[in-house]
């Protein structure tokens, strides 16, 4: 997983514009290609920080959950409803940590 700053983007897609035009002439700059990769690494170095704590987010979300289900199962008839509220608010934290950590995986 790659996470690039918007700097980084724009620095990123103007090497390789320059890259590209040189490779059209056939003299390709080695420290072009240098700074892309140099940007790629900080980038995937990011991505892998990013991903870890959205798998600790999803871990604490499911944690919440199973200690939600527990406290509605055992909650005497007067809090029942309070009880389901809060599970039904802690299945909604998996899903959206889920949908995060899904769509950071692929992309």
């Amino acid at each position: 997983m790659y996470s690039y700053t918007r700097a980084e983007s724009r620095e990123r897609s103007r090497l390789f514009r320059t890259g590209f035009k040189q490779a059209l002439a056939d003299c390709v700059d080695t420290k072009v290609t240098a700074r892309i990769h140099a940007i790629d690494a900080a980038a995937a170095e990011r991505g892998q920080r990013e991903l870890k704590a959205l798998h600790e987010v999803q871990a604490t979300a499911r944690l919440e959950l199973a200690r939600a289900k527990a406290a509605e199962r055992t909650a005497p008839r007067t809090d029942k409803s309070a009880a389901r509220q809060a599970r039904k608010d802690a299945e909604m934290r998996v899903r959206l940590a889920e949908r995060a950590v899904h769509k950071a995986e692929r992309g």
